[in-house]
């Protein structure tokens, strides 16, 4: 998937940047709303994000004649403006999501998963499968190998994030954000304390382990070639 990121601020876009490509997308940044609207016209992306506030051509005008060329492109708003109107106003001017600065990087790319499905008609599913690993997310039932794994609330959201990202390299501090919303302090060691527990129920006494650690990166679930 590739993404346009038009945003002036270059501790945010240096920000985005790292954690989409560490995310495993591919993002071309503009800082300038001429140059963001040139890109958006003239190449081929899957969604952009869109800064409110740029120099030259602010983002809703951007939007505007995105929309005018009848441009189907999923547009995700960031704004430091945080009124219901101006939400409103962005949404009304084509944006598709709305997400107000200061924002965590695990919530910009949810929204940015998120509107990609809704663009691909990826309809939301019931289970989540990776080998022989089930999870049944209505019953919140997990199995492998046909064998139920009894997990508490939090393993069993820390698992879900993960097969909801297989094959994808997730960072601790992703995993903070999505699965404890900043509820404790960053610097303890639970995120490394609730990965070793989550591992002995899943991959203690399989051939098949599935939660790997990327050294200095983050985790991975995925099934490893022989």
């Amino acid at each position: 998937m590739k993404l346009l990121l038009i945003e002036d601020d270059k501790i945010i876009a240096d920000f985005v940047i790292k954690g989409m490509n560490e995310a495993g997308y591919v993002i071309d940044h503009q800082s300038n709303g001429r140059y963001g609207l040139q890109a958006a016209l003239n190449e081929s992306y899957d969604l952009a994000i869109i800064d409110v506030m740029l120099p030259q051509l602010d983002g809703l005008s951007i939007i505007d004649q995105i929309r005018d060329k009848k441009i189907n492109l999923p547009i995700l708003i960031l704004s430091a403006k945080r009124s219901v109107d101006d939400r409103i106003t962005g949404l009304q001017h084509g944006g598709d999501d709305y997400l107000i600065k200061p924002f965590s990087f695990g919530e910009l790319l949810a929204r940015v998963d998120a509107l990609l499905r809704r663009a691909n008609n990826v309809v939301e599913p019931s289970h989540l499968t990776i080998d022989d690993l089930s999870m049944d997310l209505l019953g919140r039932i997990v199995t492998r190998a046909g064998q139920r794994i009894n997990l508490q609330p939090k393993e069993f959201s820390l698992l879900e994030y993960l097969l909801r990202n297989q094959g994808r390299v997730i960072s601790k501090t992703m995993i903070i954000e999505r699965v404890w919303n900043y509820n404790f302090d960053p610097g303890t060691n639970v995120v490394e304390a609730r990965i070793s527990k989550l591992r002995e129920k899943i991959d203690k006494g399989s051939k098949k382990p599935l939660i790997h650690t990327v050294r200095g990166l983050g985790y991975v679930l995925k099934v490893e070639n022989d």
